[in-house]
């Protein structure tokens, strides 16, 4: 726990400091391919950004504005390479689950020299931006955002009353989206769970900076959230599974053994949906984010 006469402020450069490190040194782990360092420096960008966002009411009007945009970008290129990368090991891994008769071992071998050819014709973009002018700015803004913070008056309140109206605040935002998504025709379903799965990322990224002020309570919030997020994030990674596998079967010569995976990633996003309700239930307790 923080002591008493922490403020807000700090909490929110606390975070801002840990994760721009993060990011900062990361760039050599990248460019050599090392296993998870994408997905680390893109889950930084996503930190910082979700930070600057959540905590804007800390901030001189439109100062965090052109950092948000630009870790954005970044995190971007990171992403198409890194969804790639997740999609494949997806596919590839159920396909060893198929029965005999879908050929596991070939559907899983097609799918894994697919995805290799995939992962590699977007690679030279991600180190295109590592190399980047645009690159060095960010964390040339980074660095001057932190020397010079641009914090207003209300970034000197207690932390962690300040916390708990924030978290309350991504609770609420989470749960209209979250409702929206249980109520939308099936048709807008999967933009609308996509929508709530965003908003639980949010709140939980709130919840782990807030944990240092705030505590045991704050954790078990980001906990919350996590679970919220991740049974949403089934859903999401089924859906663009079984879309890639649509797509795939066309020239990949295994359509009985795509048609099996096709199958199992619509059984998957429907389990999802199902879980939602009651993930939900758990993470929508407004004692929840009463951190004090």
């Amino acid at each position: 726990m923080a002591r008493p006469d922490t403020t807000v402020g700090q909490v929110l450069l606390a975070r801002l400091e840990t994760q721009a490190a993060v990011l900062a040194g990361l760039d050599d782990a990248v460019r050599a391919d090392e296993p998870d360092a994408v997905h680390r420096m893109r889950v930084a960008c996503r930190r910082l950004r979700s930070a600057l966002q959540t905590f804007r009411r800390l901030v001189a009007p439109g100062a965090a504005d052109e950092l948000v945009a630009e870790l954005r970008w970044l995190g971007g290129v990171l992403g198409r390479a890194r969804d790639r990368e997740v999609l494949t090991e997806r596919l590839a891994a159920e396909a060893r689950e198929l029965p005999a008769g879908c050929g596991p071992q070939r559907v899983a071998a097609a799918l894994d020299r697919w995805g290799e050819a995939e992962y590699r014709a977007i690679w030279p973009e991600v180190v295109a931006a590592l190399d980047s002018p645009r690159r060095r700015a960010l964390g040339e803004a980074l660095a001057g955002f932190l020397a010079d913070p641009p914090l207003r008056r209300r970034a000197a309140r207690s932390a962690v009353p300040e916390l708990s109206r924030i978290a309350a605040r991504e609770q609420r935002r989470t749960a209209g989206r979250v409702g929206a998504a249980l109520a939308a025709a099936p048709d807008e379903r999967t933009r609308a769970l996509h929508e709530a799965r965003k908003a639980a990322k949010r709140a939980r990224y709130a919840g782990e900076a807030a944990a240092p002020a705030a505590g045991s309570r704050a954790e078990r919030y980001a906990q919350r959230m996590k679970a919220v997020q991740e049974v949403l994030g089934e859903h999401q990674d089924a859906v663009v599974a079984a879309t890639a596998l649509a797509t795939h079967a066309v020239t990949g010569g295994e359509p009985f053994g795509y048609g099996a995976l096709y199958g199992r990633q619509l059984a998957s996003a429907e389990a999802a949906r199902r879980r939602l309700p009651d993930v939900w239930r758990r993470a929508g307790k407004r004692k929840l984010a009463r951190f004090g």
